[in-house]
């Protein structure tokens, strides 16, 4: 079973103390360093020689007890949470974490003014927690998660962790296809004989950040060679980069045919077809509500 974010109002700054009023409340919790990243593993468990949860593939410690499993070591164990084996991790943590698929949420991490922005334009409002540099939004419901969806977002919820920030302001809203399809792969399209397929540029009207040229030839350059360095999961390496592209440079009228031709030679010289470019194209645009 699992449980929405609290709402109840919490003051203290203990972070045992927290962990386990946050535990009692239905949020799975953990240890994060001070840098957000999880205690590092254990001399026993270094490389899964401990041969607890492999892949971090369920939820729950491993064997020596101690938070050696990022989000897995996520847990509302009271017992576990105050156990002498993790006394030296609370000490040393910066702050008290999370795991949002466990406490039935997911949270999508806006980590700059510009993904603020874009959320705001583009997804229904609910919770939201200010962060160091944005801000995060979270919805009722999992998913899974997914980093760089877009420029400066991420998606946090199953397999994930994130910091307890505090409770935020705003109503928790269910979470809405729009970000369910942040995540999802572009379909693959096979065809015997691939031919050539124009798209048409975005038409604009929306409002231009390119202070120079040199600004959206640098972002096609990334994007170009973010697909010829594609090492594996090539089809999702180009939806996804054709996503980052139209995120950031879709919707001023400045992202023209040629830019598009260019990102489109990239991806057939990985073994894509023009219509399987074509398709990500489209499905990019769909998920931006473009």
């Amino acid at each position: 079973m699992t449980h929405a974010i609290p709402i109840r109002r919490e003051a203290r700054t203990d972070h045992l103390t927290l962990a386990l009023h946050l535990a009692s409340l239905g949020l799975p919790v953990l240890p994060l360093r001070a840098g957000k990243g999880p205690i590092g593993n254990c001399r026993a468990c270094a490389g899964n020689a401990c041969g607890g949860r492999p892949n971090m593939k369920t939820p729950g410690p491993c064997a020596c007890s101690r938070p050696c499993h990022a989000w897995a070591a996520a847990t509302t164990d009271p017992a576990v949470l105050a156990a002498p084996a993790w006394a030296t991790a609370w000490r040393d943590a910066g702050v008290v974490g999370y795991h949002p698929g466990g406490a039935g949420v997911t949270v999508v991490d806006l980590d700059d003014a510009d993904a603020v922005a874009w959320a705001r334009a583009t997804l229904p409002p609910t919770r939201t927690v200010a962060t160091t540099r944005g801000e995060h939004w979270i919805y009722s419901g999992t998913m899974r998660s997914v980093n760089g969806v877009r420029a400066g977002v991420d998606i946090k919820s199953l397999m994930s962790y994130t910091r307890w920030l505090g409770l935020g302001v705003g109503a928790l809203a269910e979470l809405p296809e729009i970000v369910r399809a942040l995540a999802e792969k572009a379909p693959i399209v096979v065809r015997p004989a691939p031919r050539t397929v124009t798209v048409p540029a975005p038409a604009g009207g929306g409002e231009c950040r390119h202070r120079s040229p040199a600004y959206l030839e640098r972002g096609i350059a990334m994007a170009e060679q973010r697909i010829t360095e594609a090492a594996s999961a090539v089809h999702t390496t180009v939806y996804r980069t054709f996503l980052a592209v139209l995120s950031t440079h879709g919707r001023c009228g400045c992202l023209t045919e040629a830019h598009i031709s260019r990102l489109f030679t990239a991806a057939q010289a990985k073994g894509e077809s023009p219509r399987h470019c074509a398709d990500a194209w489209t499905n990019a645009r769909t998920a931006l509500g473009m």
